[in-house]
């Protein structure tokens, strides 16, 4: 879905789209949860009550990786990175490892 399309889909799917705002967490900026927003629009036909938890612990391992440089298991965050193609997230901070950081600094040297 592309931004006009997910604004679209909320549009058709007002009492859908009004459930969803209220997984917003007050800590997200706007950016995060317009991401994270989709996340869930794009998976929620998957994840039928009682297993929308599930959905939104995946979208916060979803956006904790890609906002925050958070890391898990390979397994889990190729599934989130799965669920979230077409996602776009516009100026998405670029995470540094420790190792990468000092690999780098010795090929300079």
């Amino acid at each position: 879905m592309a931004s006009g399309d997910v604004e679209d889909f909320i549009e058709q799917n007002r009492q859908l789209a009004d459930q969803v705002e209220t997984y917003r967490t007050i800590s997200e900026s706007e950016k995060h949860w317009k991401s994270r927003r989709e996340f869930i629009l794009r998976n929620i036909n998957d994840f039928e009550d009682p297993h929308l938890d599930h959905l939104l612990a995946l979208s916060m391992v979803w956006a904790n990786n890609v906002f925050l440089g958070c890391r898990y298991s390979p397994d889990l965050l190729e599934r989130v990175q799965g669920m979230a193609e077409g996602v776009v997230v516009e100026d998405a901070p670029v995470f540094k490892t420790r190792d990468e950081i000092v690999k780098q600094q010795k090929q300079r040297n």
